[in-house]
């Protein structure tokens, strides 16, 4: 069995490399495991602040990095189960599709994106009851382990996976996990109780996998590294190790994400939140930066 740090490795060296400069826009978020909108699909309650922030971010211009696990295919066994359920938001991703602005990795509740048969039979299309036929929704697409982001003058280059590669049972393990997940797990988080294999939900796992992936960047001389998995958001300062998490989509009223803008780095929220008279709108709350990638520099 391979080890976290040659795990890392395999997936650094297979990454698809996506040059960019000071003028690219980026927004990463991870871990919004889309459900079928029932009581045990975690994600709907931050469906429309997600839905708000990737109107946003497309008519801004941003290309959308999806770090692993946007889908829930651990509880649910189609993805057309979950496309029925938030059709709206894949119509709108198809858009980012369509204009080269879209990358979707996997991480271990969507690793069946890993085989692109079942890609190509999932995602490239998708049956619209209105005209009667199938209409094209992710055609073409590959879904990659890793990236690079390589920035053409600087040649800095950021590493960004979903991290599941430190946390060896729901990498090399996860049919059983997902086995788990369906048959005892489900039923017992409506009810409240969490599952304590996942990192999200137990402290000493998600410290156990941060230091494994704290110890591949410095193995890499502190290459910057962005993932997600643990659902915990980390934003470093600049003379520490370059170990970023964008957190997670599914807190209980907010999102949060990493955008990549003007050659700085900045950790974002997306929230619900009550005016003076009462409305509700959709908020963007900085959390953390920006600051500049170049004051993350690799210790050569």
């Amino acid at each position: 069995m391979l080890s976290s740090k040659k795990r890392l490795d395999r997936a650094y060296k297979e990454a698809q490399i996506i040059n960019f400069d000071d003028t690219s826009k980026f927004i990463l978020f991870s871990d919004c495991h889309r459900g079928d909108n029932s009581f045990a699909d975690d994600f709907a309650n931050n469906a429309n602040a997600y839905f708000h922030a990737l109107k946003h971010y497309y008519a801004e211009g941003f290309t959308y990095l999806e770090l692993g696990d946007g889908d829930e295919l651990w509880e649910h066994r189609t993805f057309k189960t979950i496309f029925e359920a938030h059709k709206h938001v894949y119509l709108l991703l198809r858009e980012f599709h369509k204009n080269k602005r879209f990358h979707m990795l996997f991480g271990n509740h969507d690793m069946v994106y890993q085989n692109p048969d079942y890609v190509k039979k999932h995602l490239y299309t998708y049956f619209e009851p209105i005209t009667g036929k199938e209409e094209p929704l992710f055609t073409d697409i590959t879904i990659h382990e890793a990236l690079i982001l390589k920035h053409s003058t600087t040649q800095q280059e950021l590493f960004l996976t979903h991290g599941h590669q430190a946390d060896w049972w729901n990498y090399s393990f996860w049919k059983w996990s997902r086995f788990l997940v369906r048959v005892l797990w489900k039923p017992l988080n409506v009810m409240g109780i969490s599952n304590p294999t996942s990192p999200a939900k137990n402290r000493l796992e998600l410290m156990r996998i941060e230091k494994l992936i704290k110890h591949w960047i410095i193995s890499k001389n502190n290459m910057l590294t962005i993932v997600g998995h643990t659902h915990r958001p980390r934003f470093p300062e600049a003379n520490d190790i370059a170990f970023f998490n964008d957190g997670c989509c599914v807190f209980p009223r907010s999102i949060t994400g990493i955008e990549i803008e003007n050659g700085e780095i900045a950790l974002i929220k997306w929230q619900i939140a009550t005016t003076d008279d009462g409305t509700l709108k959709v908020v963007r709350v900085l959390l953390e930066g920006p600051r500049k990638l170049a004051d993350y520099k690799t210790n050569l």
